[in-house]
């Protein structure tokens, strides 16, 4: 549920047109970007999630796409072996248990909003039903506040987010229960404060759709602690994607342990961010001319950065082997 942290703080400036007309708005309302989409606005945070756009086409290009999710379902020309390593079966007794072997590729969407992201991951693996060989999809939805969920359930607005139908059903018994399983696809909702559902959490993540709100609105998922935290909640070759591309963003997930790369654009945002815990599964990794922008920039870190910041992130790996992109 990508928030542009760009957006600005006075709702008046919003190139959006919004359908609620209440003199005191509710914490979401549904709105039209400049491209026609629908999309839902926090009026509390002012910001709109997936703007330009809209949610269903930027969830399947910046998160799905990038992630090359089908083909990791498909273990085509994947790591598929590293499971091994991680088994995503630590002791989970609210999962089924006949479904506890190891062959499942655990996606953890940060930030559920109106379900877009996990909907367009849940697309992908729904309809890989006849590839025998496919693994199982489970999805790890974080939310703090299912309002936008919600929202976008209401008959009038289902069919604009892809909730109507089957997902919608889908979608209704993850609030109802928590949870929603198909032969192909578990859906777990974890509710509440990110940070502490991350420290209790067993599954370990092979890809992250990063999608909480910005850093402007929510700095303590964006520092260099929150990132830590995440890294040791990953498989050996995780994958993550989020639209934020600011340079304190990038240096925090380094100071976390991560490789930091450049990801594809979406809508009018040129370039995202792509991160990895091995550096070989970036498409274009942060490289020295990279660093060389860092160390002139005038907010390069984040609150949290060590004095030593600057020297730890010039000795990541990434650097030290000098990655051909920038």
């Amino acid at each position: 549920m990508t928030r542009d942290p760009s957006t600005p703080t006075d709702p008046t400036r919003f190139d959006c047109d919004a359908d609620s007309s209440a003199t005191i708005p509710p914490r979401h309302e549904v709105v039209t970007t400049r491209d026609g989409a629908r999309s839902i606005r926090d009026t509390h945070l002012r910001e709109v999630m997936h703007p330009v756009v809209g949610a269903r086409v930027e969830s399947e290009q910046l998160y799905a796409g990038q992630s090359r999710l089908r083909e990791r379902l498909r273990k085509d020309d994947w790591h598929s072996n590293d499971i091994a390593l991680h088994p995503n079966h630590l002791n989970t007794n609210h999962l089924h248990p006949n479904h506890l072997d190891g062959e499942q590729l655990v996606l953890f969407d940060v930030g559920l909003g109106a379900g877009s992201n996990a909907l367009a991951a849940r697309r992908i693996s729904e309809s890989l039903l006849e590839d025998s060989h496919a693994r199982r999809l489970t999805i790890v939805s974080y939310e703090n506040d299912l309002g936008a969920l919600k929202l976008a359930l209401e008959t009038e607005h289902a069919e604009s987010f892809g909730l109507d139908g089957e997902p919608g059903d889908a979608a209704r018994a993850l609030l109802a229960h928590g949870r929603h399983e198909t032969a192909r696809t578990r859906w777990i909702l974890r509710e509440g404060d990110l940070l502490e559902q991350l420290m209790r959490e067993e599954l370990r993540a092979e890809i992250i759709f990063w999608d909480p709100f910005s850093p402007r609105a929510n700095p303590a998922l964006w520092n260099a602690a929150a990132f830590t935290l995440l890294r040791s909640r990953c498989a050996p070759r995780c994958t993550l994607f989020t639209y934020a591309a600011a340079t304190s963003v990038r240096a925090a997930m380094l100071l976390g342990g991560f490789a930091v790369g450049i990801g594809a654009g979406t809508g009018t945002t040129q370039e995202t961010t792509a991160a990895a815990c091995d550096a070989r599964d970036l498409t274009k990794p942060l490289d020295a001319r990279w660093l060389q922008r860092l160390a002139r920039s005038s907010a390069p870190f984040p609150a949290d950065a060590p004095e030593d910041a600057l020297a730890r992130i010039q000795s990541a790996p990434q650097f030290r082997h000098g990655p051909n992109e920038g």
